[in-house]
């Protein structure tokens, strides 16, 4: 409709933003490199390297490229088939734990959503100048508050698929790594780190935090559950792996 009444000016827009949003697909899904990222060697940190080995070929994936983030505020993501770790982490976790964080990126790498995660995002990124434009130019009433219903209905439903996406990561973890409640204690360490990564989070990456707890934080547009509710979800999937284990060996 925008472009009805915008004619080729209003296509024009559609179209940069389109492709630009493109590129930006490609190259978070790719190759998201910072400064600050270095590739780790195997030489460097066996124990890291031969982990996440283990855990990648156990996922049915190829050896994640690892990279260590020069920040010494706790943090990890993934993008592509690569997972950084920042210096942080080695402060606050041990190897247990470092390894059950590498676990939920690789994860997400196994469930697609280094790929889906940036489609989500961009996807919204269009729709909010479509939405603008219908807002500015449409002389229509109804076709301006359609435009908006449609994107507040996808916002509600982005969130509710981002959090599910971040418990299937945590599941998947949990049958990577060789003590299943190493994911659990990491998460009760990182949690007192949470307000130091306010700034640092990349919205359009996987990663092993979820949005900061606050008591006026509302949870209902939060991408990431509670720390709370994945420690909840982790012991409950823990309890029934070992009853299976107890039932069937």
């Amino acid at each position: 409709m925008t472009l009805l009444y915008l004619g080729k000016f209003g296509l024009v827009i559609i179209l940069v933003t389109f492709f630009a949003l493109i590129i930006l697909y490609l190259w978070t899904t790719r190759k998201f490199l910072r400064k600050d990222q270095n590739l780790l060697s195997f030489e460097e940190m066996p124990w890291l390297y031969d982990g996440i080995m283990r855990m990648a070929n156990k996922a049915g994936i190829a050896t994640p490229d690892i990279y260590i983030l020069d920040d010494y505020i706790p943090n990890a993501y993934s993008f592509g088939n690569s997972i950084v770790l920042s210096l942080g982490l080695f402060e606050v976790l041990d190897e247990d734990g470092i390894l059950a964080v590498a676990a939920h990126e690789i994860g997400h790498i196994r469930n697609r959503d280094t790929v889906i995660f940036p489609l989500v995002s961009y996807i919204r990124y269009l729709m909010i100048p479509m939405v603008v434009l219908n807002a500015l130019f449409s002389k229509s009433l109804l076709v301006a508050l359609a435009s908006l219903m449609f994107y507040v209905l996808y916002e509600v439903e982005r969130v509710h698929y981002l959090r599910k996406r971040e418990f299937k990561a945590d599941d998947t973890a949990l049958r990577l790594v060789s003590k299943p409640l190493s994911l659990k204690e990491a998460l009760e360490e990182l949690r007192y780190y949470e307000d130091l990564r306010i700034n640092v989070k990349v919205s359009e990456l996987p990663s092993i935090e979820p949005g900061i707890e606050r008591k006026y934080h509302n949870p209902i547009f939060a991408t990431h559950p509670s720390y709370d509710e994945r420690i909840w979800r982790i012991m409950a999937e823990v309890d029934v792996m070992t009853l299976n284990e107890r039932i069937f060996n």
